[in-house]
């Protein structure tokens, strides 16, 4: 973990303002925007972009994903621009709590696997890079995206301490820890062989 030098009171700041920005629902938005009905309606009732993809409609599906993956990523850059390694350690974490929980869903949001992956890309790019092709190859051969989900972001940690972001596999820990949690109704289904593969 990086070392926090930072006021808390600062940090407290930090953490709110990432929260809030992590907690914007762009699913939601997207899916109304393009008239693709009530995301909690629709596929597993999920917020986040597979959900979305199951609408059929694969730019919505795309630009949920980017939206939510540069929540997080934007929260840690200027929180690291503005303040430092530890500011922007607490709003990665904070944005990607606000995705999970999100105040203005009633606290229930998505899965934050595109999260995690703008996190890891903002702050360790070959740590991002690493995660995203683990998540591309194990989809490609599994045709599963809570397996690939599970897999790449378990994988992430590793990679960074690997190639030498200690201070990063810490945060990495505590996300993945999170995301299969977020994942658990996934992880008996893979296990019961009864979930849903995406079709070619």
């Amino acid at each position: 973990m990086p070392e926090f030098l930072t006021p808390f009171w600062i940090l407290a700041l930090v953490a709110v303002l990432a929260y809030a920005l992590g907690s914007v629902p762009f699913g939601v938005v997207i899916a109304k925007l393009m008239g693709l009905g009530n995301l909690r309606e629709i596929g597993s009732g999920n917020i986040g972009a597979t959900n979305v993809m199951r609408t059929g409609n694969k730019l919505a599906g795309g630009l949920t994903f980017l939206l939510d993956a540069a929540k997080g990523g934007i929260a840690a850059l200027l929180a690291w621009w503005a303040i430092g390694p530890d500011a922007a350690q607490v709003a990665a974490l904070a944005a990607f709590l606000g995705h999970l929980y999100p105040v203005y869903l009633g606290f229930r949001g998505g899965k934050g696997v595109a999260t995690f992956i703008g996190v890891a890309l903002a702050l360790a790019w070959p740590v991002g890079l690493a995660t995203c092709a683990t998540w591309l190859l194990t989809f490609k051969l599994s045709r599963y995206s809570s397996l690939s989900a599970l897999v790449a972001c378990g994988f992430s940690s590793i990679y960074a301490a690997f190639l030498g972001y200690m201070p990063l596999v810490a945060l990495l820990v505590v996300m993945k820890l999170l995301v299969f949690y977020s994942h658990r109704e996934n992880i008996r289904r893979l296990l019961a062989r009864t979930e849903p593969r995406f079709r070619k």
